[in-house]
């Protein structure tokens, strides 16, 4: 709900949007063709609830497990704040004079998500004048910690399915988190964030490593429309 409101959303939480609720269940249909071994989200309610409508039309629907390591990138006192605030504030730390400069920045690939995450982490440190007289609690989170997280948290995931046997897992994660492990993994291709409910395919070589095989693919949600 805070994303129709222009809030920012990362360790806080709003329940889904219909419409949000409603692609969710449009991914589950697209997806519905092929087996899960597993089934994982963070464990923010909005990807909980994700994950549940994806599956809730599958016959063989695996148990739904929570990991925290997948969530969204936490911005401390910027949490519910206006997203122009937080980007305001967040631009002239990145070298830019306006928040419109910054996302134009992210557009044309000049500059990536872990120069916009450690922007805000900057910018949060020093308070925001939206909350004056509150100070950062620290709780801000750098890329490189999110990235460290994201890449643990899905290691761990995959390894877990390998000693099953391997298969496909389904991982219900965030927009900055996933944009974050992906360029730990290499791809900094993202100028835009990703689509609600888009599939990011990962592939966990026997060797492994990680091979990004596709990236912001709304293709199973338009299957399930």
């Amino acid at each position: 709900m805070f994303n129709t409101v222009h809030r920012a959303q990362g360790w806080s939480d709003t329940p889904l949007t219909a419409s949000g609720a409603a692609v969710a269940e449009q991914l589950g249909r697209g997806l519905q063709p092929l087996t899960f071994i597993a089934a994982w989200s963070s464990d923010a309610g909005r990807a909980r609830e994700t994950a549940q409508l994806a599956m809730k039309t599958w016959s063989n629907a695996p148990v739904l497990n929570e990991h925290k390591g997948l969530r969204e990138v936490c911005f401390g006192l910027y949490e519910g704040d206006l997203d122009k605030n937080m980007i305001s504030a967040a631009a002239p730390e990145a070298g830019y004079a306006s928040d419109k400069a910054l996302l134009n920045a992210l557009g044309e690939g000049k500059i990536h998500v872990d120069g916009i995450i450690d922007a805000i982490h900057r910018a949060e440190a020093s308070g925001t004048s939206s909350l004056a007289g509150i100070t950062s609690s620290g709780q801000a989170e750098n890329y490189q910690q999110v990235a460290n997280r994201m890449l643990d948290s899905i290691t761990d995931i995959a390894k877990q399915a390998q000693q099953q046997g391997g298969g496909n897992v389904l991982v219900v994660s965030h927009g900055m988190a996933i944009a974050s492990l992906l360029q730990a993994l290499g791809d900094t291709s993202l100028t835009q964030p990703l689509s609600n409910a888009s599939v990011t395919l990962l592939r966990y070589t026997d060797s492994g490593e990680f091979v990004i095989e596709a990236v912001n693919d709304m293709r199973y949600v338009e299957r399930g429309l």
